[in-house]
């Protein structure tokens, strides 16, 4: 009986590593218009509302940029430790706690002027988020539990522990008993970069952590370090490369960036804390950053085009009235056509034959 197995390739191409991406975007956007032809819309309309329609105008682009910084910074610090098979899956828990840590300052300080507020904030903020991911850094590597599931696990205890506070302790007295804060005082708000858009130099703070993500991974001896404890862990054991420091290193700089951008959306664009302060972007990011090849350069035009789809989604929702999960639907139609694209760099198809009688003889 004929048997097809996948044989592994000598080399994996490094070209055809770069260019799956794109196959990948590609087909992402042929199963759309079968996808929107099944559900009796125009495809070619559809996909106008989807790709083309949310970067028409100033304001549009802003949004499109202004979604991809926290992406993008979430992105980065996952990079860092998946280089070493460090598998953090909660930055969206530590983005809520960095959320809530930067936001604490900014309501403990808000009758204060000071121009220290905001940068205080990031610090903070940024603390929030490792101090999340250190409990699964700290069970990884006393414990030896599961860092997957322990980091997602906890996505849940810190939205929890959001809703707690908005609608407890922290819910603002004069906000007509809905759950939310106080809207945060001006020295504690992003300032606006562009006028007309509500981009802020959050991005800045995206663009900042791209560069010292690469400087961090191609330039410093901890990066070459974390390279090799992923590539070839035994050949790291022997040099002395310490498996425990790897895990930290990953998991606290995932949930720094992390904290980071959470701060940068309240800070920025909601301005207050609410119940909920992302729409996903710390498991969007997961995504991005396989898309980006692990690499800053490349989770920079990743996570523009997962801001993309998040506007995209909500274009279609509006004018093409289709709900919120088509943007879910695109986002893992895309991981996991990078995934067999890359399954077919690795390795090749083979077509065993049985031996034939002559063979055999």
């Amino acid at each position: 009986m004929m048997r097809i197995r996948l044989e592994p390739r000598a080399e994996p191409s490094r070209f055809a590593g770069w260019l799956s991406p794109m196959v990948a975007a590609v087909a992402v956007v042929l199963i759309g218009l079968v996808l929107f032809s099944l559900m009796g819309r125009n495809p070619w309309h559809a996909l106008y509302v989807f790709f083309i329609e949310p970067m028409n105008t100033l304001y549009d682009a802003g949004e499109l940029v202004l979604k991809a910084s926290p992406i993008m910074l979430c992105a980065v610090g996952l990079s860092i430790g998946y280089r070493a098979n460090v598998w953090n899956i909660g930055a969206e828990g530590q983005l809520i706690m960095g959320a809530i840590a930067g936001g604490g300052v900014a309501l403990a300080f808000h009758d204060s002027d000071s121009r220290w507020v905001l940068p205080a904030m990031f610090v903070v903020g940024a603390a929030g988020g490792m101090a999340w991911a250190a409990i699964p850094a700290f069970l990884r590597t006393r414990c030896n539990t599961n860092e997957i599931l322990v980091s997602l696990m906890l996505v849940y205890v810190a939205s929890l522990i959001l809703s707690l506070l908005v609608h407890g302790a922290w819910r603002d007295p004069e906000g007509f008993n809905f759950p939310q804060s106080k809207m945060f005082a001006e020295t504690a708000l992003l300032p606006i970069l562009v006028a007309g858009t509500r981009l802020n130099v959050g991005l800045f703070i995206a663009l900042a952590a791209v560069a010292a993500g690469w400087l961090f991974m191609q330039r410093s001896l901890a990066g070459f370090q974390m390279r090799v404890a992923g590539l070839a862990p035994a050949a790291a054991s022997y040099a002395g490369i310490s498996s425990s420091r790897t895990v930290w290193i990953g998991m606290l700089a995932g949930g720094a960036c992390a904290g980071l951008a959470g701060v940068g959306e309240v800070a920025g664009p909601i301005g207050q804390l609410l119940p909920v302060v992302s729409p996903g972007y710390g498991f969007a990011a997961i995504i991005v950053a396989f898309v980006g090849r692990l690499h800053p350069v490349g989770i920079f035009f990743a996570s523009l085009l997962m801001s993309l789809l998040y506007l995209g989604g909500e274009a279609a929702q509006m004018h093409l009235a289709l709900p919120s999960s088509v943007t879910g639907l695109f986002q893992g139609t895309l991981l996991l056509f990078l995934l067999a694209t890359d399954v077919f760099i690795r390795f090749r198809l083979r077509i065993v034959r049985p031996p034939t009688a002559a063979t055999a003889a």
